[in-house]
């Protein structure tokens, strides 16, 4: 109920904004995205790309921002910038709420619709941003941890290129849980030769590891040279969040076990087409718009990789 509560309360404060004149004409409508991830980034291109698809769909002005790194100051700056430039709808990821939490509140309280994507789902209604674009992240590690569990897995190794970004931290903590407590998060970064080190290292210490879940695909692709270097590939179960060529290929030829897709393109499309029509008819979804998690195996990777290839899944 007390969710129900803030929803309501942020749906209405929505409403009160109203219709601004510069919006009321479709072309002049102006939405601005901050995302902590970079438009270089392959998971980040395909949410650039749907950002992209859905700006020229809509006939909007949708400006793409995001820190060069992984820096939650840059962002509030970012987002801070933003609201100063008055637009009419603004979509943002919440990686770390306890550092951005201020700059999206004000961003609620001075009449902005806002909306956040892909990180955030736990936390959004608490801020007052209207509706969440995304996987629940918790429950899509759980999912993992289950998967693995069945597989006979006792213990995983989840590989967290960005620790502190509660999105990934909560799939860490849903494959422990998935598992029974038994996994251990190895820190490492987005540098794919450390992650390389890092998780050949962890295998040469010693071989009670059964499992292993990668967080993103960049990072994937390095444990996968890894693995195959410690002779561990083919023994452990092997999956990762999101999807790239290389992932697809990989599942495909049975040396993954799992890639959990959440739609990264629909992550950067749906927001635009709600602020979209906020800001023409003063309408958007309250609640979470779920776009993952789907698991893509062996059997049914050859589907994707086609979209893949094009930029869309």
């Amino acid at each position: 109920m007390r969710h129900l509560a803030i929803a309501a309360t942020a749906a209405c404060a929505l409403l009160a904004a109203g219709l601004s004149s510069a919006a009321m004409a479709q072309g002049s409508i102006r939405i601005v995205v901050v995302t902590h991830g970079q438009a270089a980034n392959p998971f980040w291109s395909v949410v650039k790309r749907g950002v992209d698809e859905a700006a020229k769909d809509m006939g909007v002005t949708v400006e793409y921002r995001a820190p060069n790194t992984f820096d939650m100051v840059q962002m509030s700056q970012l987002i801070d910038a933003a609201v100063a430039s008055h637009p009419d709808g603004l979509a943002v990821s919440i990686p770390d709420a306890d550092a951005l939490g201020d700059s999206i509140t004000s961003a609620v309280a001075s009449g902005i619709p806002v909306v956040s994507l892909n990180s955030g789902s736990d936390v959004f209604e608490k801020l007052g941003v209207g509706a969440h674009v995304g996987q629940t992240e918790y429950e899509a590690g759980l999912g993992a941890g289950r998967r693995m569990a069945a597989k006979g897995v006792t213990k995983a190794l989840c590989v967290n290129p960005e620790v502190g970004n509660v999105a990934l931290d909560l799939r860490c903590k849903g494959l422990a849980d998935g598992l029974g407590g038994k996994a251990e998060v190895l820190a490492v970064t987005l540098d794919p030769t450390e992650t390389r080190n890092g998780v050949a290292s962890r295998f040469m210490a010693g071989a009670d590891i059964g499992g292993v879940l990668t967080l993103a695909p960049s990072t994937a692709e390095a444990t996968l040279e890894a693995l195959d270097g410690a002779g561990a590939l083919g023994k452990v179960v092997f999956g990762t969040f999101d999807l790239s060529p290389d992932v697809l290929k990989a599942v495909h030829d049975g040396k993954m076990d799992f890639a959990i897709d959440q739609q990264p393109y629909l992550q950067g499309y749906l927001p635009i087409v709600f602020l979209t029509e906020h800001a023409k008819y003063g309408v958007l979804p309250s609640g979470t718009v779920r776009t993952g998690p789907a698991f893509v195996t062996k059997e049914n990777a050859e589907r994707v990789i086609d979209l893949t290839a094009k930029g869309i899944r």
